[in-house]
This record gives structure tokens, C-alpha cells and sequence, in this order.
């Protein structure tokens, strides 16, 4: 679980002083087309005011359009629509599907986080990230180590059946 919040966390963007989620992610979160969802909002805009999803302008695309993927025939043809998270909620009750319905409690559950680490003042925000740091940083060594390890095993296993067999041609 603790993976999914990052990875859903990664796509929460701050833009016009809202947290926000981009139509396409959040599509590829519920597994549907961008076009399926977008086609699912239009057909339930008043469950949406501009406080909830709102499309991005141009400039505001051109300024964030380098951190994306584009497609090969130019780039998005449309501009994307950002959903705050009374906008996610929103979209709870259009879209049924059990993967959609995962999907969104872990995006709700991502921006919880967000808004509670958010609301930790600054000198404590930084010794959390430090910790975290630090956790990371002992959870890559042991990893290197083990494979440094399993390795060392490997080739000394290797070594061994190859002396054998040197041992038992003679």
C-alpha cells in the first residue's frame, strides 16, 4: 500500500494554489482511456463546478507539458482537465467499476497524507524527511549487500562444482 501512496502522490500536482490530478492519470489509475473518463464527466457536468475540475490553459500546459509523456502524433490534442479533491470524490459516483472504486479510495487516501504531512510546521516536516532519508538509505544497503552476498554464493557454488568436477575428472 505504502508504494501505491507514492506512486499516487508523484501525481499530485499544485496548480492555481489547489492540489489536483490530471485527467490522464487519473485514468491510467482506474484503467480507462482519457477519453472514457473525460466522456463520463461531460455526461455528469453538474456534479462539477469549477472549484471541483477546471482545464488547463495553454500557458499552464506549455509550463508543465515538458514533465510529460506525449503522444507521437505531436503531443495531447486536447488540453487536460485537473481535478481538486472534491473533484475525485465527485468522481466516485460516475465511475462504478471495482478497479475505478480501488483506485479512487487510494487516491483519497493519497491526499489525506498529503494534507496531514502538509500540515506538520516546517522544522518537523524536515526531520520526518530526514528519517525517511535515513530508512531509505539503510534499506538500500542491506539490498546491495544481499545481492553482493547472493553473488558471492553464486560464484563460490560455481567454483566449488566446477573444482569437483575438475577433482572427480582426474
Amino acid at each position: 500500500m505504502e508504494l501505491q501512496l507514492v506512486q499516487i502522490q508523484s501525481k499530485i500536482y499544485e496548480l492555481r494554489g489547489r492540489q489536483v490530478m490530471f485527467d490522464f492519470d487519473l485514468a491510467e489509475a482506474y484503467q480507462v482511456e482519457t477519453k472514457q473518463l473525460n466522456q463520463s464527466v461531460k455526461r455528469n457536468i453538474k456534479r462539477f463546478p469549477a472549484d471541483f475540475m477546471f482545464q488547463l490553459t495553454t500557458e499552464e500546459w506549455k509550463n508543465l507539458k515538458s514533465q510529460f509523456v506525449t503522444s507521437s502524433w505531436g503531443g495531447a490534442r486536447k488540453l487536460p482537465f485537473a481535478f481538486t479533491e472534491q473533484g475525485l470524490a465527485m468522481l466516485s459516483g460516475i465511475l462504478n467499476s471495482d478497479i475505478a472504486i480501488e483506485a479512487n479510495i487510494m487516491i483519497m487516501r493519497t491526499f489525506v497524507a498529503v494534507r496531514r504531512f502538509l500540515s506538520i510546521p516546517p522544522a518537523e516536516r524536515l526531520a520526518v524527511l530526514e528519517h525517511e532519508v535515513k530508512e531509505l538509505k539503510t534499506s538500500i544497503e542491506e539490498k546491495r549487500t544481499s545481492k553482493f552476498l547472493i553473488k558471492w554464493n553464486y560464484n563460490s557454488v560455481k567454483f566449488k562444482v566446477k573444482s569437483t568436477k575438475f577433482v572427480v575428472n582426474k
